[in-house]
């Protein structure tokens, strides 16, 4: 059997893509500089996995900041605010993803979004009337071009046409039917210079065919791909599935003239019944994706060659061994990891570790090997440290009432109004402020043992007072700390709990130059000690404001931490959401009074069909939020946030967490959100984003109040609150301070 990889990390082992794309933000180095660097990314990249006798590597699965927004230049689909500043073609791309503000201009950028299930982000293309879609970029045949130079033949991969017309955003009067023939005519002038370079396969991803489908919905897609696949020549083409099943369009797919088809067997519940049930054509190759891309853990010999036995007991026999999906979603390689012990690497994969397990399946698949099978039998019998008997014990202990918070909302929202007397459009901030470079050094410094902890608490104690009489000087109504101490909101908590393990270089690409390295489920989770009161203590001794308490909800530490697969993700959440309501009880009992208990990755985890929504995801993740603060006085005010993904279709669900104050992600969606609250009663009261944080550019006031102006008209003041979109931890301090002066004048204006 051959082997095939859907993407691979494009960040670099040590960040290299990151640390070279800020400095040319900063104009520290040249394009070409910069074009060096990703060459060279590109070229490891390449050559690892060939080294590995991967058979299918993919080209173009680079990208300087998202493969969505690549597809959108690649086919011209820019809006003429970006094309009007003048840039040159690579800046042009870039004031799409981060937002311009110079002497050019000054625009906001596309908006961004949740990439179907995962912790990644991509920007959203917008497209209008006015939009000539046309091919007139040559990125997918340069890179292909690239790696054959270097003596890698590569399939060539690129978002599929149906998935990049399901994800735009139609601005003008026409919508996807109008598109469907134009893109369909654009992508196979595509395939014709695929061929003229002599690419041999193309791989159209197109992840978006595992969602609930239309009637509409499929004849779109049959169209397109009847014209690509009639033009195709004697190129081969790959469509390429993840995320889950294509239960509604198998029978169109299998039936199509496609040469490979790619279906993913970890998270496709359904998709080894579709084959079974369904057959599979005995002219098409099965790229059957039983590698799971997402994960981090060893992959289980025996679970995987019993599907690929079932598959064969279906009738297939031309079965390539594949990722779930790109690889793109697990860190580097184990080898960066020097801390770990051996005792715990041996149980994980990173995107480098998968790769001979990809050609050792093979292997397996056609002759199986005892001693190869039993070693990875007991591997996976081996972590008897993962089990807390008091921990499971308490989850099995928890009441229904428990889920519950008395009184109701609307009586709390009184006790709290007459409580805390804040203005009309309080104003208040998400919670981090800039991580600046003296700040990073004194928790690396302290890390390394270069310093005391006497030191270091002094030194954040200093910042979190600058930060206290900064807020007091702006305006702001509602304090927060500043968050000095955490490197992260989720490895920050996942460090004072037990179940943990923590790893040095295991990044992972969030959006653009942004990274996260999130922690490993290795057990049951449970609070070692108390986790941030005594920060927000102290902050609430510097000021007669109320200053909000921050933690991380437990969906969100469960969605972006990497979960264990031996129990079940509900299992696991519902154990951090004690060791969560532990902290809030602590916070309360030392006189933090409003506290945010953030779930900015509520929506990650839920299933891409609505029918399983709440059977498989809401009906435990929103309890499991509940469970963190119900047990707090009527008084003491909880709040919320969440951030880049589609909320609308949810609403019912968050005003169901019971919250007092919920924040939203609004600005990069250009306030859309707002006609869902309206339309469902929302009770909770909302602060959605007033400006973007993603973004370096400084909003002005009357961009502010103008937004304020639209929030108004579908939020009552009286639960109107006003704050920027997320944290500021990413930001500068001169940007920060003159947005935040913006946001408390465009408030002060409208009271």
């Amino acid at each position: 059997m051959k082997t095939s990889v859907i993407g691979y990390p494009r960040i670099g082992k040590d960040r290299e893509l990151k640390f070279a794309s800020e400095k040319y933000f900063k104009g520290e180095i040249s394009e070409s500089e910069l074009n060096a660097t990703a060459a060279a990314i590109r070229e490891g990249n390449l050559k690892a996995q060939k080294a590995a006798g991967i058979d299918f590597i993919s080209s173009n699965d680079f990208s300087f900041y998202d493969n969505v927004l690549d597809t959108a230049v690649l086919f011209n689909v820019i809006p003429a605010r970006y094309t009007d500043l003048g840039l040159s073609a690579l800046d042009t791309y870039f004031a799409m993803a981060r937002g311009y503000q110079g002497e050019k201009g000054n625009v906001k950028a596309l908006a961004m979004k949740k990439w179907f299930n995962t912790n990644y982000h991509y920007l959203v293309p917008e497209i209008d009337d006015s939009t000539e879609v046309k091919l007139t970029g040559s990125k997918p045949v340069d890179e292909y071009k690239e790696a054959a130079s270097l003596g890698v033949n590569t399939k060539v991969a690129v978002t599929g046409p149906f998935t990049f017309l399901k994800l735009l955003r139609y601005t003008g009067s026409k919508s996807i039917s109008d598109y469907a023939s134009v893109f369909a005519a654009e992508y196979v002038k595509l395939i014709s210079e695929v061929a003229n370079a002599c690419a041999e396969w193309i791989e159209f991803d197109e992840p978006y065919l595992v969602h609930d489908l239309s009637a509409e919905d499929i004849k779109i897609f049959k169209d397109i791909y009847n014209t690509i696949l009639g033009s195709k020549g004697d190129v081969k083409v790959l469509i390429q599935t993840y995320f889950g099943d294509i239960r509604d369009i198998y029978s169109e797919v299998t039936a199509l003239a496609f040469d490979g088809i790619g279906l993913d067997f970890i998270e496709g519940k359904k998709t080894l019944e579709l084959v079974k049930t369904n057959g599979f054509p005995a002219d098409k190759l099965l790229f059957a994706g039983v590698v799971n891309g997402k994960n981090i853990w060893k992959n289980n010999y025996e679970k995987t060659l019993n599907i690929i036995d079932e598959i064969k007991s279906a009738g297939v026999e031309s079965i390539v061994i594949n990722t779930s999906c790109s690889l793109l979603h697990v860190p580097y390689t184990l080898a960066s990891e020097t801390k770990l012990t051996d005792e715990y690497k041996k149980h994980f994969a990173f995107a480098q570790e998968k790769l001979p397990e990809l050609v050792e399946i093979a292997s397996l698949a056609v002759n199986k090997d005892e001693a190869v099978l039993e070693a990875n039998k007991k591997l996976h019998e081996s972590r008897v440290n993962a089990y807390d008997a008091k921990v499971q014990e308490r989850v099995k202990n928890i009441k229904d009432s428990d889920y519950t918070r008395l009184p109701e909302f609307a009586e709390r929202e009184k006790i709290q109004k007459a409580r805390f007397n804040l203005p009309l459009f309080p104003t208040t901030t998400i919670g981090s402020f800039p991580q600046t470079a003296d700040v990073r050094k004194n928790r690396q410094d302290f890390r390394k043992g270069n310093i005391s902890e006497e030191e270091y608490v002094n030194f954040n104690k200093n910042k979190i007072a600058e930060c206290i009489k900064l807020q007091e000087e702006i305006g702001l109504d509602v304090l927060v700390h500043g968050e000095f101490e955490r490197n992260d909101m989720v490895e920050y908590f996942g460090e004072h709990l037990e179940g943990y393990l923590f790893t040095e270089k295991a990044w992972v690409q969030s959006y653009g130059t942004r990274c996260v390295k999130p922690p490993f489920i290795w057990g049951d989770v449970s609070r070692k000690e108390a986790i941030t009161v005594k920060w927000s203590a102290y902050a609430k001794s510097c000021t007669d404001k109320e200053v909000k308490g921050m933690l991380t909800g437990p969906v969100t530490i469960l969605n972006w931490s990497f979960p264990r697969e031996d129990i079940s993700i509900k299992e696991s959440t519902l154990q951090i959401a004690l060791a969560i309501r532990d902290e809030v009880l602590d916070l309360e009992a030392n006189g933090i009074n409003i506290i945010q208990i953030d779930e900015a990755a509520l929506r990650e985890k839920l299933p891409l069909r609505k029918s399983d929504w709440y059977s498989e995801y809401l009906d435990w993740a929103i309890p499991a939020f509940r469970l963190v603060a119900s047990g707090v006085k009527p008084e003491t005010q909880i709040h919320t946030h969440m951030c880049y993904s589609e909320f609308t279709d949810i609403i019912p669900a968050i005003d169901a967490m019971d919250a007092d104050v919920i924040t939203f992600e609004a600005s990069r969606s250009d306030l859309l959100i707002l006609d869902s609250l309206k339309g469902n009663n929302f009770k909770t009261e909302v602060g959605p984003g007033v400006y973007d944080i993603h973004s370096p550019r400084v909003p002005s006031v009357d961009e502010i109040v103008t937004a304020l102006t639209k929030m108004r008209a579908k939020i009552d003041d009286s639960k109107l609150w006003v704050n920027p979109d997320c944290g500021l931890k990413t930001r500068g301090n001169e940007e920060t301070v003159k947005s935040l002066k913006n946001l408390v004048e465009a408030a002060k204006s409208l009271r």
